[in-house]
């Protein structure tokens, strides 16, 4: 019977350092998670400042391609009605 009790016992204590050790690995991890997830928080806005700024240029360069496509055209127009005028004009 002792025997027994020991056996079961040893089997308890051995069962609770596994546990333990279950318990201090998840709590690690735990950590580690956290740990990243606040640096990412942390460089959250630099990220969307970088994004934003990227957006703003390729509006930037959008717009600038439109206005010089849109004067293209104005200096076409122009030059058709100056050819008109001079062939009114003759």
């Amino acid at each position: 019977m002792a025997e027994i009790l020991k056996k079961v016992l040893n089997d308890m204590k051995e069962s609770a350092k596994a546990q333990h050790e279950v318990c201090t690995a998840n709590f690690a991890a735990a950590k580690t998670e956290f740990k990243a997830q606040w640096e990412e928080a942390k460089a959250f806005p630099k990220v969307l400042e970088k994004e934003r700024r990227e957006g703003q240029q390729r509006q930037i360069q959008d717009a600038r391609k439109r206005m010089e496509a849109a004067q293209k055209r104005v200096d076409a127009v122009k030059a058709d009605a100056d050819e008109t005028a001079s062939e009114n004009g003759k």
